[in-house]
């Protein structure tokens, strides 16, 4: 374990008979950026409290530098967590603030004065030591929050969505100010959070976490455009999801009849002929064509929204008995089509862009028929 900082192998925990997190693994590396990332409810924070010593697993063990912590009390381990709550002391200055948890350890005056200059520094906070903390910005205060766990070398820092009081703004300023930051410093951070923008910008890992239970860790790109489950299909980013059945299956190729028209896909799990599925394609990744133009799937734009970034569109395929809805979202820089809201386009997608997963979906069994459609 010389090359992970965090393992929590096998770990539960419960609130009566509710179930936080559920029989959890994981090997977080050393100096990683890594995100646990989840909806409310799902036991994110209960992970992220396990860890720090706040809260004690009923099952299953939890290692922080090679060492077994399930009995340590949290002042012993060599994490600091940081809370959206930062708790800066109102009535010290900046300096003070840094130095508080020194001085519980007695460290030397001198000492001291170094570590908190020298953290001053790193988190570009250099002159501010004499300042009153309500003298500062609400990112400012951040960084305050940030140095005063800093200083004391911890090897991991944990970050329970500390980001989330703050304007949009500013959410994004800090957002490249802690991704630089860790790589600055190097310490294993830790960071919680049901903001998608926030743990797929900063982290070299995420984590998503549903009900208790890790659905997926993969690199931001990878759990972008790989989803290994249907939960994280439907939940990270936006995405265009049919439901159907599988046609027929060719090692991890399917095809997938959806109302009137058959969809080439990738089977995202194990899948056999005549299963229940749901076919996701992101929308970003559809192209959109003049009718006269393009290829693929007929439909008529419904809507046509600019949003500051993306042009969001969206198309209801003029085909069979069951009218789809496809979502596209094209970057605003793009030279897109000369379309409006009733004009008649082309939808398609490159081969390997959808992903097929076991729905729960009940389907009318009178559609499960065999019929001539388009294959994309």
């Amino acid at each position: 374990m010389q090359n992970i900082d965090v393992k929590v192998v096998n770990v539960t925990k419960r609130f009566g008979n509710f179930t936080a997190v559920n029989k959890v693994n994981l090997d977080i590396p050393k100096g990683a950026f890594f995100s646990i990332l989840g909806p409310s409810g799902s036991g994110k924070t209960t992970l992220l409290r396990m860890i720090s010593g706040f809260e004690h697993p009923d099952s299953g063990d939890i290692f922080i530098g090679g060492q077994r912590v399930n009995d340590l009390p949290l002042n012993q381990r060599r994490t600091n967590l940081i809370f959206q709550n930062l708790a800066l002391f109102t009535t010290m200055t900046v300096a003070k603030n840094i130095a508080f948890g020194l001085k519980r350890r007695h460290i030397g005056k001198e000492e001291i004065r170094k570590r908190v200059d020298h953290v001053l520094e790193l988190m570009d906070l250099k002159g501010f030591g004499e300042r009153n903390i309500n003298m500062l910005s609400g990112g400012q205060q951040q960084r305050v929050a940030i140095a005063r766990c800093l200083v004391l070398e911890p090897t991991v820092l944990l970050l329970d969505e500390p980001l989330g009081a703050l304007d949009l703004k500013l959410r994004e300023s800090m957002k490249l100010v802690l991704k630089r930051l860790q790589a600055r410093v190097g310490t294993t951070f830790i960071y919680v959070t049901h903001d998608q923008g926030e743990a797929l910008t900063m982290s070299n890992l995420v984590a998503v976490l549903n009900k208790g239970r890790i659905e997926q860790i993969s690199p931001p790109l990878d759990l972008f455009y790989n989803p290994q489950t249907y939960f994280v299909a439907r939940f990270i980013g936006d995405n265009n999801c049919w439901d159907g059945w599988v046609e027929s299956i060719d090692q991890d190729k399917c095809k997938v009849k959806v109302g009137d028209v058959s969809l080439l896909a990738i089977a995202g799990e194990k899948l056999s002929p005549r299963d229940k599925v749901s076919v996701f394609v992101r929308p970003e990744i559809i192209c959109l064509e003049q009718e006269s133009k393009g290829k693929g799937i007929s439909g008529k734009v419904e809507e046509f929204v600019f949003d500051g970034f993306y042009f969001r569109i969206l198309v209801k395929a003029e085909i069979g008995s069951m009218p789809l809805e496809i979502k596209v979202k094209i970057p605003q820089s793009k030279n897109i089509p000369k379309i409006d809201v009733n004009s008649t386009v082309k939808i398609s997608w490159p081969k390997g862009a959808a992903i097929a997963f076991h729905s729960s979906i009940e389907m009318d069994k009178t559609k499960e028929e065999e019929l001539e459609g388009v294959v994309i």
